[in-house]
């Protein structure tokens, strides 16, 4: 069971020590790569990288559809220990970054997702995997500032479907309803985010994708119906925790998981356990936190 837990990466990270603080919980198209490693800030756990490669050629997972090479990916990935707030970086630039070595509920399924894709290109390196997670980061793929970041899930779920990354199939779902509750955590808690007080400009700028995100139609499958609606989840599927949490839309994210037995289990970065965990079926870990209100879920697409 995963209660938010403190400085948990942007608002599924809710940002920070401030939060904490507060007793509020933390929440261009990728083209050939050059061969080599980036600077160490920007990419660390080389070791775990160059492993997943041999897993990966060994198991032939390139050869797998986009989904169950996710799943491969994010099953690989299990027992990395939580740790939050690994994007931070600098406080007076917006830097594009992967660590193996510490992963949240967000860059674990960034990363899975963007390992997954960068196999089927054919690519090995890390400056291709770079240039998968930019592209699924960023709205339009552009990495610019602080606030080209998508922050909101429900905003990266939007981006990625226009990119042609995922397909966002919540409404599909039996009982999915309008998500009617508006985000504005960033807005009304500047403070909380390092990058906000050092360039107070960038405030405006969220404060224009706040009001995009909320005059969008979105939906969700509301908690007490996602045990019948999850039998139309598949191993891959991305899996956002709407929350009733003010200003969130959700308060963390894994991915969809079918196991030996065909149940779907949430596999995710874990608050509580502190590891990216293969965990319940996902409308059991929905129904375990009393601040879960249901579901969004987007479907990757293969890469064309």
């Amino acid at each position: 069971m995963d209660e938010p837990g403190p400085n948990r990466r942007a608002f599924l990270a809710l940002a920070g020590k401030a939060l904490a603080s507060a007793g509020l919980p933390a929440v261009l198209r990728p083209g050939r790569a050059s061969a080599g490693s980036p600077d160490p800030k920007v990419f660390e756990g080389q070791d775990v990288f160059d492993r997943l490669v041999t897993q990966a050629r060994e198991r032939r997972w390139s050869e797998l559809p986009i989904g169950e090479r996710i799943g491969a990916v994010g099953m690989a990935l299990r027992r990395t220990p939580y740790v939050a707030s690994t994007l931070e970086l600098y406080d007076d630039r917006e830097v594009c970054s992967v660590d193996f070595r510490g992963l949240d509920c967000v860059t674990f399924f960034e990363l899975a997702l963007a390992f997954a894709r960068m196999l089927r290109r054919g690519e090995r390196t890390p400056d291709a995997l770079l240039a998968e997670v930019a592209f699924l980061r960023y709205r339009g793929g552009q990495p610019t500032d602080y606030a080209s970041r998508l922050h909101y899930l429900s905003d990266w779920f939007a981006d990625n479907q226009t990119k042609g990354v995922a397909r966002l199939i919540t409404q599909e779902l039996p009982g999915a309803e309008r998500f009617t509750r508006r985000v504005s955590f960033m807005t009304t808690h500047p403070g909380a985010y390092r990058q906000l007080k050092a360039s107070p400009d960038q405030l405006a700028k969220i404060a224009l994708r706040e009001a995009e995100i909320n005059a969008r139609t979105t939906y969700y499958l509301p908690k007490e119906k996602v045990a019948a609606g999850q039998r139309l989840l598949t191993t891959g599927d991305i899996v956002g925790v709407t929350t009733t949490l003010e200003g969130l839309d959700c308060a963390h994210s894994g991915v969809c998981y079918r196991d030996q037995a065909g149940v779907p289990r949430l596999l995710h970065a874990s608050t509580t356990r502190n590891a990216v965990v293969l965990d319940q079926d996902v409308a059991t870990y929905v129904a375990s936190v009393r601040t879960h209100s249901g579901i969004m879920v987007a479907r990757p697409l293969e890469v064309s």
